[in-house]
């Protein structure tokens, strides 16, 4: 961006000053002096608000006026973190800011810091989401993000004696100036009810929906900001409230309690992000969010699409909508429902319309975690819709049918409908929402070159048959703007002086850093940088848990949500490898290492939560043992979220990429560690295979089986279990301290499940054959961080070839080959 003269500049740092000093007083109702911490957050929110609104509404007449087609983006996650920096950097007023605060004895970092993250989401799926708005907005494309307006999110992360204690994440609970409401633009969402058998014009019977409850979607409008601040879009979040504050005739014939009780069940649905399944009310709770947050994007897409067009058939070329993942799937049912109940298209118009806006992302290779609702439930919560999927699965299968006569394995293997009528008379009917995603969309993608083969091979091969021409892969990407700029400002601007500011909005320039990897300055100017955000991150986790950090040390990172896949059990087998060999081998590493781990467990996930107690008793034991202190520490850093990655991601050395091969769609860790110099050590899988293609496989430390030959190896897992636990030492001595009650002396079996779970067939992620490859190559990192050249001119060159890991890359791929949405030739490269 370009810097405004001297005086000018002084003009924009003295009004920005007045406009905080304003809100303190009207907004806030207060004298300056009186301000606590946290109101001080809020005025200087508010000011950068006042300046943020204007190009919002200068945005939204700019699109009514051009015409053009529109994203809506849908998502039950989006992992924004915090809004104030973020938005003073894309706006270009993050030294004015500071400079006005200065006026004013404060410091924008103190301030920074006191914002809490918004709690709306908790993994990559929600952080990709947030990433993608970003690039949105600052390619000048006309979006709008959909999602769920959570009280308390998923929850904050407290450890408790190393056991996993979830409280509430209350983020809004002083308010926020980041989310406008817009209660005037309220929709009624239909919930529960019955059908009714009506005749209709044709004199044939016809289904309508009556009897139904209401809630209330009000939207809160939260403005997303692009980089140099000429376009803000918006992100909707709706919260459910009762169709009335309670039931007043329920209360007037005096049942108090029921009335109010009432009210409560009903906004519950905007409480908590992913609320437990592990029982009916749950699943029925989390099926209802569903539907509830589609239902609100749907009624808002068509009330806007109403607004300067009166011909639904051409939806398709004014909309695209986009599901990420299978959360938003009823969406499907939603718009098909609309078109047929309230604008009466006759089926096959409808089901064209559908088909023409819609696209769906998958984000998984699990067959588990690919969401499916007992029909059942379906019906009672959704009565209508369900009529409407019974209609598009019979008619899927009429396709199969058609395609492979008598092909009753394939129909079976692509019905939308599941169970019972299929030959499995003891399994409770489902629909498969991923299958509805699918057959309601014109395109679906993958996440990784990898992720996206997979989909079409062994997840969806019978969809691929059948519609080859709908799949394509979209590999992943980050914002730099949140991921370098923001989190790691030296680095940025080293970067910034020696090739210039291009690289913020054209990541690839970031391959004119290569040369000066060779440059014995540079790599000096970098390594002091690292050591700079080690020693940052150190005192944050001091601060968190109590344990010190040298900044000498290999920074050893696993950030992400606890999951057997993700296979942090790894991790903690080589910390215990190392543990055991300095205390019983006397042997003595190459190099410290700090291995720093953070991420939460499903409240429900009980091997995840006890991996966590695991990390906890494993950071307990080196405390206690001065021999293993000095040359290893473990440190599980509670409450993972946005701001957290941001001082961990530009400090660490090492990053833990090391899910099972071909069960990670592809992972944005990854390219955010990378981005920020860190080397990766992982599997060949997700995006990592193709960061290996553009950093080179010499700058990584890959190891483990492929995804071909993990196939192979998981009906035996068993067996190649425990072949690898019969022919290494090193092994069998890992598994075999598990049982011996080292880990948990005031409970010594604690973690001897581990060992049955290892050996006897349980573990589908096969820790223990890819074992041995890691140790080897956890080895050759602690040898190879003792040549600090060679490993800082790999760091740099990790930071030079990530260029092609953009979101903005990502969105013109969606924009031109998914959305049909042209880019505007001065949007930001």
């Amino acid at each position: 961006m370009d810097a405004p003269d001297a005086s000018t500049r002084h003009a924009d740092v003295m009004a920005f000053k007045e406009s905080v000093l304003r809100h303190v007083r009207y907004s806030l109702g207060k004298d300056f002096e009186e301000l606590g911490e946290r109101e001080i957050g809020q005025a200087v929110s508010l000011a950068v608000r006042d300046r943020i609104i204007d190009r919002m509404l200068a945005t939204d007449r700019r699109w009514r006026a051009e015409d053009r087609k529109r994203v809506a983006y849908l998502s039950m996650e989006f992992l924004v973190g915090r809004s104030l920096g973020n938005n003073l950097i894309n706006l270009g007023l993050d030294e004015i800011c500071r400079d006005a605060l200065v006026e004013l004895g404060l410091d924008l970092e103190e301030v920074r810091e006191g914002e809490l993250d918004a709690a709306l989401g908790n993994g990559g799926l929600g952080r990709l989401a947030a990433c993608f708005l970003d690039s949105l907005a600052t390619l000048d494309l006309p979006a709008c993000g959909y999602g769920i307006n959570y009280e308390f999110g998923l929850f904050r992360q407290e450890i408790h004696d190393g056991w996993q204690v979830e409280r509430p994440d209350a983020w809004t609970r002083d308010g926020t100036p980041w989310l406008l409401e817009r209660p005037d633009e309220a929709v009624l969402v239909p919930l529960y009810g019955q059908l009714e058998e009506v005749d209709g014009p044709d004199g044939k019977a016809e289904s309508i929906w009556v009897d139904w409850d209401v809630l209330i979607g009000v939207p809160h409008d939260m403005p997303v900001v692009g980089y140099g601040g000429k376009t803000v879009n918006k992100l909707r979040l709706y919260s459910a409230r009762a169709s009335d504050d309670f039931d007043m005739s329920i209360f007037n014939q005096g049942d108090y309690i029921r009335a109010v009780r009432m009210k409560m069940e009903s906004e519950t649905v905007s409480k908590v992000l992913y609320p437990s399944d592990s029982n009916e009310q749950g699943r029925e709770l989390r099926l209802v969010q569903e539907y509830f947050f589609v239902a609100c994007a749907i009624r808002d897409i068509l009330l806007r699409f109403g607004e300067e067009h009166d011909d639904l058939a051409l939806l398709p070329e004014q909309v695209a909508i986009q599901l990420n993942d299978t959360h938003p799937a009823l969406a499907v049912l939603e718009l098909m429902r609309v078109l047929l109940d309230e604008h009466g298209y006759a089926w096959d118009e409808a089901w064209t319309i559908v088909r023409g806006c819609i696209a769906y992302t998958n984000h998984t290779l699990l067959p588990e975690a690919l969401e499916t609702w007992p029909v059942g439930m379906l019906e009672r919560v959704l009565p209508r819709h369900t009529g409407i999927v019974r209609e598009i699965d019979a008619r899927l299968r009429d396709t199969i049918e058609e395609r492979w006569p008598g092909d009753a394995a394939r129909v079976g293997r692509m019905a939308i409908l599941h169970g019972g009528a299929d030959g499995d008379a003891d399994q409770e009917p489902v629909v498969r929402m991923a299958h509805l995603a699918l057959v309601g969309s014109h395109a679906i993608n993958g996440v990784a070159a990898l992720h996206s083969k997979l989909l079409e091979t062994r997840l969806l091969p019978d969809f691929h048959a059948l519609w080859p021409e709908r799949f394509q892969n979209k590999t992943n990407g980050i914002t730099p703007r949140r991921w370098l700029l923001k989190a790691n400002p030296r680095l940025a601007r080293l970067v910034d002086d020696s090739i210039g500011e291009g690289w913020v909005t054209d990541l690839e320039r970031l391959a004119e850093l290569e040369p000066l990897a060779a440059d014995a300055c540079f790599r000096e100017t970098f390594t002091a940088i690292k050591r700079a955000n080690k020693r940052r991150l150190a005192e944050v986790v001091r601060a968190e848990t109590g344990i010190s950090l040298d900044p000498h040390s290999i920074f050893d990172v696993q950030a992400k949500r606890i999951h057997e896949y993700k296979r942090q059990l790894l991790l903690a087998m080589s910390v215990i490898h190392d543990y055991l060999s300095i205390v019983e081998d006397g042997h003595v590493p190459a190099t410290p290492r700090s291995v720093i781990v953070a991420g939460k467990a499903a409240p429900g996930y009980w091997v995840a939560k006890q991996i966590i107690k695991l990390f906890g008793a494993l950071s307990a034991a080196i405390e206690a043992e001065p021999r293993v202190r000095e040359h290893l520490r473990v440190a599980f850093v509670p409450d993972y979220r946005v701001s957290l990655a941001e001082r961990l991601i530009p400090a660490a050395d090492l990053s833990e990429q090391i899910s099972t091969a071909g069960m990670e769609a592809s992972g944005t860790g990854n390219m955010k560690f990378a981005l920020n110099g860190a080397l990766t050590i992982g599997t060949y899988d997700g995006a990592t295979i193709e960061m290996c293609e553009q950093i080179g496989e010499e700058n990584m430390y890959l190891f483990g089986m492929r995804a071909v030959v993990v196939v192979g190896v998981l009906p035996c897992g068993a067996d190649a279990a425990r072949a690898t636990y019969e022919a290494s030492p090193f092994v069998r001595r890992i598994v075999d301290s598990f049982g011996d009650g080292r880990w948990a002396p005031d409970q010594p079996d604690r973690f001897a499940w581990l060992v049955g779970h290892l050996l006897e067939g349980r573990d589908r992620f096969l820790h223990l054959p890819d074992l041995e490859s890691y140790l080897v190559t956890q080895d050759r990192v602690a040898r190879d961080y003792l040549d600090a050249t060679t490993w800082t001119r790999k760091a740099i060159l990790n930071v030079a070839r990530i260029g092609r890991f953009s979101s903005d890359r990502t969105i013109r791929q969606y924009a031109e080959e998914i959305w049909g949405l042209p880019i505007a030739q001065a949007a930001p490269r």
